[in-house]
This record gives structure tokens, sequence and C-alpha cells, in this order.
């Protein structure tokens, strides 16, 4: 799905974002996108190195919108790329958009005050 990777980032599925994300002990940012979606190429550099900068502070996954349509649904996920943050279960962020990797990471920031 991306053409920057990080060894850091995870895979959400339909089938894991429960364990994953809403059940993480750590604050979960999670990048919904499509492999199609230009704007989300543009943003994938991003969201990689955030993964690295940030680890063991925040996770960070990405979650093919196209291939997971329950937790899009679920999340009323209708434009990508769109990011969540996941804080104790709950979402406490959303960016829709491509965005600066500057507004990203304010993103992150809140998460972790």
């Amino acid at each position: 799905m991306t053409t920057t990777t990080s060894s850091c980032l995870i895979e959400i599925t339909d089938d894991n974002y429960a364990e994953l994300a809403l059940r993480s002990p750590l604050p979960v940012l999670v990048d919904f996108s499509a492999a199609w979606c230009p704007p989300c190429r543009a943003t994938d550099p991003h969201v990689a190195a955030l993964a690295d900068l940030y680890e063991g502070r925040v996770r960070v996954g990405k979650c093919d919108a196209e291939s997971n349509h329950e937790i899009t649904e679920r999340f009323d996920v209708r434009a990508m790329p769109t990011f969540l943050m996941f804080k104790d279960g709950k979402v406490v962020g959303q960016i829709v958009g491509a965005v600066p990797r500057s507004k990203l990471e304010d993103l992150l920031k809140r998460a972790l005050a």
C-alpha cells in the first residue's frame, strides 16, 4: 500500500483494529488510505517518519480503506486520507485530507499531553 515504509508501521484491519487501536496502552494514529489515492501517497513518507520518530510513545497504523469496510464504516471515513487518533479506546482527534507533517505531529503531541 505504501511506497515509503517503516518497520514501526502496523497494519490495521477489520480483524485487528479492536486489539491494536481500541485496546492499545499507547495512543494510536490510524491512516485510512487507498493505493490509488494520490494525496494518500503524498502523506505516506510523513506517516512513516512519524512512526519511527514516536516509536514507543505512539503506535502508527495504516488501514486500507478499500479492503476494510467494517472499520471504515464504523468510524464514518468518507474521504482519504483520513487520520484518526485513538487514545484509551476513543477517537480523540481527526484530520481529513493531505496535510503537512507538522499538522499530523500536532495531533500526536495532543494525544500525548
